[in-house]
């Protein structure tokens, strides 16, 4: 029968062995998934053969193929809504267009201009744009965002791969260190042994 103290050093070992093991496979697991969602993503935003604005700061006429083009070709999307738009939000504009064209529009239908055939007040389609582009540009961040999480799996995934080998390492130099005491323990109880026979 093992000793109380011999019996938990096992379990410890074993349980640091099976933590150690654990961390290796979700390490590796996680390098695996984040991989694949950059490479999905990458992909997905090349499918669309979306090229970026000439007037962009970065990429300028390059295909969007990643996640820093996505993001570069959002800006410049916003950049432009702004321009037509004066530098308007849709928060700040109203939704009627004004008979003198005003970007801000009006929110009261008796002061917009009017559909000369229904009387009907016309819409602010610079306002309307906005909903195209605010679109746009969060699909466009959201595939560098995605990017970006499928990076930090990764990173994690190192991490807990690099985690779980140290782990192992300090678990089986535990064990061997135990095992050499356990060796000169015996040996020095069979010397004594002897001596005293």
């Amino acid at each position: 029968m093992l000793k109380r103290s011999t019996r938990s050093r096992a379990i410890f070992a074993y349980g640091g062995i099976a933590a150690s093991l654990i961390l290796v496979v979700f390490g590796l697991a996680s390098i695996v998934i984040g991989y694949q969602g950059r490479a999905d993503v990458r992909q997905m935003l090349e499918d669309e053969q979306i090229t970026v604005s000439a007037d962009a700061e970065n990429y300028a006429g390059e295909i969007v193929d990643n996640g820093a083009k996505a993001q570069a070709q959002a800006d410049v999307i916003r950049m432009h809504q702004l321009e037509a738009t004066g530098g308007l939000t849709y928060a700040q504009m109203g939704r009627f267009a004004t008979e003198d064209g005003n970007p801000a529009g009006t929110n009261n239908a008796d002061e917009a201009a009017k559909n000369p055939d229904t009387g009907a007040p016309l819409p602010n389609t610079l306002r309307d744009r906005w909903i195209t582009a605010t679109a746009l540009s969060t699909s466009l961040n959201t595939a560098y965002f995605a990017e970006q999480v499928g990076l930090f799996s990764m990173v994690m995934g190192f991490a807990m791969l690099l985690t779980g080998i140290g782990f192992a390492v300090l678990t089986v130099g535990a064990l061997w260190v135990h095992r050499e005491d356990t060796a000169a323990e015996k040996a020095t109880v069979g010397k004594t042994a002897s001596v005293n026979a």
